[in-house]
């Protein structure tokens, strides 16, 4: 035996103590809020290159087990991070997401990356330019680390499964999906992959997929935040897809979901319809009045996301809201037959070109609804534009009364993946669950998605619906819920991953 094999042998073993120990793992960057990372940046505490690198060591251990990065951005995260030290280095001040690291949905372009929409056909369909809200997440200083999973085009399901990607897994139990179509981003904020994910919603998309991963959502206002939707040449989309398709973020706090409104809440010139509204509005006099409504339009709440209304309305009352239970929120059936109407009398025309492009079995989801929904005629496409206007008109009256609805993003726990696509049964169980997130969409009012715990080990949460223009009361509402519930993430998936979950992530150009 040599000497030096013999030393460390009688050298006694070092161990490090467990405070220590969890001390240092809870010192790991990727951990931090996305508001105390950029704050470290700022004074220089961590590198942006160190922040960059520890998320991406962070990728590399659990991504596999999630498949949630679809495109991997590594070497464009870390150079973009080097710049950002250097620019501090020289005294610039530096923005209020300095060096933190998001991730985009595959349907949002990134300058010089493939918008690949989860299908094989748009692999190598790269974007000529940030889409307005990447752009204004860059200016204030963030880092896209990487596209995150969709269902195919974003049509073939709640799921998050793309042909492009295969499956991504829910982190809290892979026999449930992470729901979608932003799950990509909710899983990787949920699993710490990244600080911020910059998602969209059109009836759910954003809040549903939040409930599911125990992360926070933010739904804002149609017209709050400039987008480009255009799909595949310049030609933009019918009036549906111009009014209901809103971008918006999720974290794993609230105060993040504020940091990352306040960056994306602005004018571009690329879209006329965004308004430039001011992020905060008036106060309101004396305590807000709350409505809660854990059933809306009656069709059955499962009883744990019942209690998870009941105990965020609780939350509410101790921080001083005028709360209410109230029976329903205004035209919910009209509102979901007229949302149903519009979209699909909007999608018909393209459908048969599109339904190539979703593989085997991916159309059934939207065949099932064109069954149960047939195009509207032109004059009853008139007559159901002007319904439009009428719900609207009574949800404004509705929260002229109650400025804040307390209700559920789903009314029940995750539900396993594929669900929705299975048959009639599913799909319309699906729909119905997430009924509020689809007449809110519909109304265009924000939403704030917020976890209220776990039930059976999986998250439970609601949603804080607010008046136009008023996300500044949502996110308020939301964070007295979260200040008196906690914050169920970051977390760690459970080992090892289910085989057969697709061809995972690949580094992009």
């Amino acid at each position: 035996m040599g000497q030096e094999q013999s030393e460390r042998q009688e050298q006694p073993e070092r161990r490090e103590r467990p405070d220590r120990r969890e001390q240092r793992e809870h010192d790991e960057p990727w951990r931090w809020a996305a508001a105390r990372q950029a704050a470290a940046v700022r004074a220089g505490e961590v590198t942006a290159v160190e922040l960059v690198d520890s998320h991406l060591d962070r990728i590399a251990a659990v991504n596999p087990q999630v498949n949630a990065v679809s495109q991997l951005l590594a070497d464009r995260a870390r150079r973009s991070a080097a710049d950002t030290d250097r620019r501090r280095a020289d005294g610039e001040v530096l923005g209020p997401l300095a060096g933190v690291p998001f991730t985009v949905k595959e349907t949002t372009a990134i300058e010089g990356v493939p918008t690949t929409y989860g299908v094989p056909r748009f692999r190598d369909l790269v974007a000529p330019a940030d889409a307005p809200p990447v752009a204004a997440l860059r200016a204030a200083g963030a880092v896209p680390v990487g596209h995150t999973n969709v269902p195919t085009l974003i049509l073939a399901g709640m799921h998050t499964r793309s042909e492009l990607f295969g499956d991504t897994v829910n982190p809290w139990d892979p026999g449930r999906t992470p729901g979608g179509s932003s799950g990509g981003d909710a899983v990787a904020v949920a699993t710490g992959m990244a600080a911020l994910g910059l998602g969209n919603d059109s009836g759910g998309s954003v809040r549903v997929p939040a409930q599911f991963c125990g992360v926070a959502g933010l739904k804002p206002t149609a017209g709050r935040f400039p987008a480009d939707h255009r799909f595949l040449g310049p030609e933009d989309p019918g009036p549906a897809s111009q009014m209901l398709v809103t971008d918006g973020p999720l974290a794993r706090r609230v105060g993040d979901l504020r940091l990352a409104f306040e960056v994306l809440a602005r004018t571009d010139p690329r879209d006329p319809r965004a308004v430039p509204v001011p992020t905060h509005g008036e106060p309101l006099g004396g305590p807000i009045r709350v409505a809660v409504v854990a059933d809306p339009g009656g069709h059955g709440v499962h009883p744990a996301v019942r209690e998870a209304v009941r105990t965020a309305a609780r939350a509410l009352d101790a921080a001083g809201y005028e709360v209410h239970e109230q029976a329903d929120v205004p035209c919910l059936d009209e509102a979901l037959d007229a949302y149903g109407r519009i979209t699909m009398t909007e999608f018909a025309p393209a459908w048969p070109a599109v339904r190539t492009l979703l593989g085997d079995g991916g159309d059934r989801y939207i065949a099932m609804a064109m069954e149960r929904t047939p195009p509207a005629t032109a004059a009853e496409l008139v007559r159901l534009m002007g319904t439009w206007l009428t719900i609207r008109r009574s949800w404004a009256e509705f929260l002229h009364a109650y400025p804040l609805v307390l209700g559920p993003s789903f009314t029940e726990p995750p539900v396993e993946p594929g669900l929705e696509s299975r048959d009639h049964a599913g799909r319309d169980r699906v729909a119905t669950a997430m009924r509020l997130c689809t007449v809110t969409s519909f109304v265009g009012v924000p939403a704030v998605a917020v976890p209220t715990g776990t039930v059976d080990g999986l998250p439970c949460g609601v949603q804080v619906i607010g008046r136009a223009f008023r996300e500044d009361l949502c996110l308020d509402a939301a964070q007295a819920i979260e200040d008196r519930l906690g914050v169920l993430t970051p977390i760690d998936p459970p080992a090892p991953a289910r085989p057969g979950y697709g061809p995972g992530t690949r580094p992009a150009r």
